[in-house]
């Protein structure tokens, strides 16, 4: 009986580790660190690089925002008018079963969807590079602009004061009651929709930074140097040799 056979040049378990040895000839506080094949950059350009992607991402929030007001503009044309009446004692309206109160928020959430979408294909447009803070950036001012929309919409639109529109414009003749928001969930769709849209064209078409480059990293997978390499299926397996 003979022992199992122990492949010639075992690789050492150190070998694996490439990533915590220092660079040759690096000194602590250097430039750069070496993690296996790749070049870490330093704190200084993380520095950087975080500083401009605030800056895009204030850019974009602010953009977003300044949107709302086209949004709330369009908010008031669209938006259908509640009809009241009044009788010199009593404010009503002329249509009791009309809908246009509910039309109002509905018409709100529709533009919000559509700005939502229009607003992330652009931002994915010209910062196809993406990022956290881009996401965040968007979803700020996607809100900032509803509330902007909302606020505008209302203050242009009808008078809030009905009892005084209502002495205004006589007795029997119909006035159109204030641009009103009754779900204010509505604010969300703009970010929603934004987000969702964000994330899909991110997924189908964003940048593949770190495709191919973790079968390399830090001296691990097949590629790496020092690796070991699978048995042939010619070579010969360990066993006994028979006694």
């Amino acid at each position: 009986m003979t022992a199992p056979l122990t492949p010639p040049n075992r690789p050492s378990p150190d070998d694996h580790q490439d990533w915590q040895k220092p660079a040759a000839g690096g000194e602590p506080g250097g430039p750069a660190v070496v993690h296996g094949s790749h070049l870490a950059p330093s704190p200084g350009v993380d520095r950087e690089e975080l500083r401009a992607d605030l800056r895009r991402a204030g850019v974009v929030a602010a953009a977003v925002t300044v949107a709302g007001v086209l949004m709330g503009l369009l908010w008031l044309w669209l938006a259908p008018r509640v009809p009241l009446i009044s009788d010199n004692t009593a404010v009503f309206l002329n249509d009791s079963e009309g809908e246009e109160a509910i039309g109002a928020d509905g018409t709100f959430a529709l533009l919000g969807l559509a700005f939502g979408a229009v607003s992330a294909g652009l931002v994915f447009w010209f910062h196809r590079r993406g990022g956290i803070w881009l996401t965040v950036g968007l979803a700020v001012g996607s809100v900032l602009g509803s509330v902007l929309a909302w606020q505008l919409g209302t203050r242009l639109g009808p008078t809030s004061d009905v009892v005084a529109h209502a002495r205004e414009v006589g007795r029997g003749v119909v006035f159109d009651a204030p641009l009103e928001m009754h779900a204010h969930g509505v604010l969300l769709a703009w970010g929603l929709a934004a987000m969702v849209v964000h994330l899909g064209l991110t997924a189908a078409w964003g940048p593949r930074e770190f495709e191919g480059e973790w079968a390399s990293y830090g001296g691990w997978g097949p590629g790496a140097p020092g690796a070991p390499s699978a048995p042939s299926s010619g070579a010969p397996s360990s066993g006994s040799d028979g006694a």
